[in-house]
């Protein structure tokens, strides 16, 4: 696949830098009989238009695979050799359409803003997405593209920062690195947890068999990721959990509680046929009527890329996932 990149050299997504591809998921490209023997750092400042050091940086914190495992900058390519790439800090097109979509702003000033996400809002054009999205509300509101750092899929509702300036999105970008900044979600998941804390730190990587999603896999394969969660409440049939990410893998939590065996409710992709099996019709029919996962990205701090003021943000669930707690009102299970 080639990079979409456009004559200022740089990237057309604010996600991918290797496929044109819809919710954040990261791409691929083949390595060349050409391009053979090439120091994987070099490689990937070409493709990706960047400096040397940033594709070091990129690499260091395995958000760059070669054949599915972590690798050196120093590694030597291979005709045929499958490099993908997940980063979080390439500029959106310069041809974004500008809408005047409703946002819920809770911070704004000359240098970042902190969005309230609603669900359904994809956060950048991609694929044959290129209205109704965060950056084209974005565009409109400032005139200028905006630079995002991070994101969350379609149908996660929650906060978000966005940089306004390059001085503000590397600051934040490198906090996102160190994993300074600090990411809190509340989820509902289908059955009872048995552990009321607990850690997830199993390898996240793409499916060699449906590219869309993504899968957990054996050490040293894909990219390191770690969950925390605690379980909130528990009923019968679902648990409600808050969990901190301390990587910002695509799908992370979605993958990670499905691998526990306690899928994200209405998650069509990692939980599909779970509803079936819930058995009260009642909660089978606010499942059906979420509209949306319940994945909720309630709170959100970091340092002010200026100031270094530290910065948190909570956001309450929003009204369809507070329904569907409603709808369970009454069944609470001890513990």
């Amino acid at each position: 696949m080639a990079a979409f990149v456009d004559a200022a050299g740089r990237g057309r997504l604010a996600i991918v830098v290797f496929a044109d591809v819809v919710d954040g998921h990261d791409g691929e490209r083949t390595v060349a009989a050409d391009e053979a023997d090439t120091r994987l750092d070099v490689y990937l400042a070409a493709h990706l238009r960047c400096s040397r050091s940033r594709a070091q940086q990129a690499i260091a914190a395995a958000d760059v695979l070669v054949n599915g495992r972590a690798a050196r900058a120093s590694q030597r390519l291979r005709a045929g050799d499958r490099v993908e790439a997940e980063l979080a800090d390439s500029p959106v097109a310069a041809g974004l359409v500008p809408e005047a979509l409703a946002l819920s702003v809770c911070f704004e000033d000359d240098e970042l803003l902190v969005v309230d996400k609603p669900a359904r809002m994809v956060v950048h054009p991609a694929g044959d997405i290129t209205r109704g999205t965060l950056a084209n509300a974005l565009m409109h509101r400032w005139g200028a593209e905006p630079r995002l750092v991070h994101r969350l899929d379609r149908d996660t509702s929650g906060l978000m920062v966005v940089a306004r300036t390059a001085a503000a999105q590397e600051r934040l970008t490198d906090q996102f690195r160190r994993r300074t900044v600090r990411k809190h979600y509340v989820t509902l998941v289908h059955g009872r947890v048995a552990k009321p804390e607990g850690a997830l730190a199993a390898p996240i990587d793409r499916d060699r068999k449906n590219r869309l999603k993504m899968v957990c896999c054996a050490p040293g394969e894909g990219r390191e990721a770690l969950t925390l969660y605690t379980v909130r409440q528990q009923w019968p049939e679902f648990a409600l959990l808050d969990i901190e990410i301390k990587t910002g893998r695509t799908h992370q939590i979605r993958v990670h509680c499905a691998h526990l065996g306690h899928p994200v409710v209405a998650d069509e992709m990692y939980g599909k046929g779970r509803t079936a099996q819930v058995h009260a019709a009642g909660h089978r029919a606010a499942i059906a009527a979420l509209g949306r996962q319940f994945l909720h990205a309630a709170r959100l701090s970091f340092e002010h890329p200026g100031t270094g003021a530290a910065l948190v943000f909570e956001s309450p669930l929003h009204p369809e996932l507070v329904a569907m707690l409603a709808a369970l009102a009454g069944e609470a299970a001890p513990g």
